[in-house]
């Protein structure tokens, strides 16, 4: 059967039974139907629960099932009689209907209900677009009505939640002056905008507002800052925001409770649930299970040096996500070809999987290595990942989640508990006080292999002009491919002492962090040539086919 077939023939229990099951009370639930809700966000900052993270190798373009993993792991604890939780991204309608598709998992390890929560769920990406837009309209309309802030270059872009290649460079105001001042323009993809990343950081309403007011819309003739604050936009903006603030609830097919909220990408953006979410999470269980997106060198490390350092929060213990297929991907096989039996390029692909183990040492957390199973996955291909695995000081077992649920990772889950007890004081990697510049190469160093840095003068400039600001002392957000740990996607493997190029330095005042900008990457994606849109159906009686 497939994900969609799965799912749609579930039990799924009422919300509010699911919420009961960590005594959450009624007057704390915003019902969405029957099956989804929102729920009062809980900011306990000294609660003693675990946090395990979840992240993997270098993926191939489909994914290797991180998500189905974490849920996998979530039920496990749930199976074992622990009260646990998940605290996952929300899907972007870019990847459903592009080519890797939703992220709600797969087979008997998936967050119901499937279908509504990949597609518009309880409105929060519709919520951040607007918000969005709403400043663009108020920037090109301030521009228009007199320009009283000398707005002479205009740096914030407006957004919409789909892979359109086409509106990356756009003229707006076209048609004359009653249409406003025409300029150059641009989309983002929602889960790459300033304010996702806003919404995902703040701790409440508060900070939200002061957050939104930091963001920066562009530059007058004298090259001064200027910010949505400046234009007093951030309380309309606050307003569209309010209940998507609020951390969304649903369930497992196994019924174990599942935070899902915010949803920025990580090959472009910091790549985790909202802290709201995952504190919330904390507050009513004993185990939350959290996951960082695709490979570790990206979703793991803004993690635990843009989350765990704003937040506080910090992991008890990292799951690596390896698939065979990946590995051999990694080892040079066709991605066509990586179900096929190939222990040569497992093995010359391995180096991903260690490499990605010793960064993560790095940060003083326990690792384990979580095999997600194919059925064409040969025996001498999973002894070989084990004993590597063991090499590196991390044991590796099989989770088979896909076509087990928690059952498949019970294994998985003893070893993650055992590994959670003692703590360990997360050590992160680059102080405060370090320069932007210092901090992109620590990551590229440390993290990705790099041997030289290059900094086109575009970006030498910008990180000159903020030297002295309080801008220069913000954590670092590589936007960068999520199939190599370098910026060339082709380059795969575990590359040393390549060139790592930083082509733009993009400043967000109001996430806090900055953005380097390297290869190829591009903050709007653009569809395949088939994209899974065109694959999907949908009957009179609304039956859903092609989701996945």
């Amino acid at each position: 059967m497939t994900d969609i077939e799965i799912a749609s023939r579930a039990k799924l229990l009422p919300i509010t039974d699911i919420a009961a099951k960590l005594g959450i009370q009624d007057d704390d639930l915003w019902l969405y139907g029957k099956y989804k809700a929102k729920v009062t966000a809980k900011r306990d900052k000294t609660v003693k629960s675990k946090l395990i993270l979840v992240t993997a190798i270098n993926p191939t373009p489909y994914g290797e099932g991180k998500t189905t993993v974490s849920i996998g792991l979530a039920d496990a604890f749930t199976v074992c009689g622990k009260k646990a939780a998940l605290a996952l991204r929300e899907p972007s309608l870019g990847p459903v209907f592009g080519i890797k598709g939703g992220a709600t998992g797969g087979g008997y390890s998936q967050v119901v209900p499937m279908d509504d929560i990949n597609l518009h769920f309880n409105g929060d990406f519709h919520a951040i677009t607007s918000a969005n837009n709403l400043l663009s309209a108020l920037i090109d309309n301030h521009i228009k009505q007199g320009n009283e802030l000398g707005i002479s270059e205009v740096t914030h872009k407006r957004t919409m939640d789909m892979n359109d290649r086409a509106l990356r460079e756009i003229e707006c105001a076209l048609g004359g002056p009653v249409n406003g001042t025409p300029r150059k323009d641009g989309f983002n993809i929602t889960a790459a905008c300033e304010i996702m990343a806003v919404l995902c950081l703040a701790e409440d309403i508060k900070d939200l507002k002061r957050r939104l007011a930091g963001i920066i819309i562009g530059y007058d003739k004298n090259g001064k800052v200027l910010t949505a604050g400046d234009l007093k936009a951030q309380d309309a903006m606050t307003i569209l925001l309010k209940d998507a603030l609020l951390p969304n609830l649903v369930q497992t097919l196994a019924g174990t409770p599942a935070f899902i909220h915010g949803g920025p990408f990580a090959n472009i953006a910091h790549g985790c649930n909202s802290i709201t979410a995952t504190r919330t999470a904390l507050h009513y269980s004993d185990y939350v299970v959290t996951e960082a997106g695709f490979g570790a060198e990206l979703g793991a490390e803004k993690f635990l040096d843009i989350k765990c350092r704003k937040s506080g929060l910090e992991p008890d213990a990292v799951v690596l996500v390896v698939t065979a297929r990946a590995l051999k991907y990694n080892g040079g096989a066709d991605k066509n070809s990586v179900n096929n039996p190939d222990l040569d390029a497992l093995k010359k692909g391995i180096c991903n999987m260690t490499g990605h183990i010793r960064n993560l040492k790095k940060y003083n957390k326990p690792v384990i290595v979580a095999i997600n199973r194919f059925i064409t996955d040969t025996e001498d291909e999973l002894d070989f990942i084990r004993k590597t695995a063991a090499d590196e000081g991390a044991t590796a077992v099989i989770a088979d989640a896909w076509a087990q649920g928690g059952k498949g990772c019970v294994e998985l889950c003893k070893l993650v508990a055992e590994a959670a007890k003692e703590p360990r004081p997360l050590r992160l990697l680059y102080d405060d006080s370090a320069s932007a510049k210092e901090k992109i190469e620590k990551v590229a160093a440390e993290i990705y292999g790099a041997g030289r840095v290059i900094f086109s003068d575009e970006a030498l400039k910008t990180l000159n002009a903020i030297k002295d600001t309080p801008y220069g002392s913000m954590p670092v957000c590589i936007a960068k491919t999520q199939y190599s740990f370098s910026q060339d996607p082709k380059l795969l493997g575990r590359p040393e002492g390549f060139d790592f190029t930083v082509r733009e330095i993009q400043l967000r005042g109001g996430a806090e962090f900055l953005v380097a900008v390297c290869g190829d990457i591009m903050l709007m994606p653009g569809l395949p040539k088939v994209p899974n849109a065109v694959n999907m159906t949908i009957d009179e009686n609304l039956n859903i086919t092609g989701l996945f």
